[in-house]
């Protein structure tokens, strides 16, 4: 067993305290969120158009979807010790279907457009899936998904 270095400790410390700051502020940020969707369903009722007040309610309802993905990458990282590829593929899926949806629901986007959206959609799904298949802990993995048992010492003789 290695013996960290000081340095070595104050630096995974100095990580651990930035990780759990960020954490409590994306939390603050996603009830802040949560609490002014909620307050924007009776302004839409408001609103001239409803597709004015749908809008906004859209908007803000995908916004916390994103949020939602990066607290859970932050969170990850403290049950792994590392920054998971798959998790910020999933982060980077859910801000480019946002971006998509935002686009279609607001008629800027045309049919050439829809396929290149769908194409880097379809392209970032098949990195997230190349990254579970050929993560580092599926070498430890069989096929139940648990480690393997640790070898016995073969036992004493007579």
């Amino acid at each position: 067993m290695r013996v960290k270095s000081p340095w070595r400790r104050l630096y995974e410390l100095v990580i651990q305290g930035a990780f759990v700051l960020v954490i409590l502020v994306l939390m603050a940020a996603l009830a802040i969120g949560i609490v002014r969707t909620i307050m924007e369903i009776g302004l839409t009722l408001k609103e001239p158009s409803v597709r004015l007040g749908f809008k906004d309610l859209v908007t803000n309802v995908l916004s916390l979807i994103v949020v939602l993905e990066l607290v859970r990458a932050f969170v990850d990282y403290f049950e792994h010790e590392r920054v998971r590829l798959e998790i910020l593929v999933e982060v980077v899926i859910a801000f480019t279907l946002r971006e998509m949806l935002l686009h279609i629901f607001e008629g800027k986007i045309q049919g050439a457009e829809i396929l290149f959206w769908a194409g880097a959609i379809l392209l970032l799904i098949v990195g997230r899936t190349l990254a579970v298949i050929y993560s580092p802990e599926r070498k430890f993995r069989g096929h139940t998904g648990e480690r393997p048992a640790p070898e016995s010492p073969p036992p004493a003789g007579p």
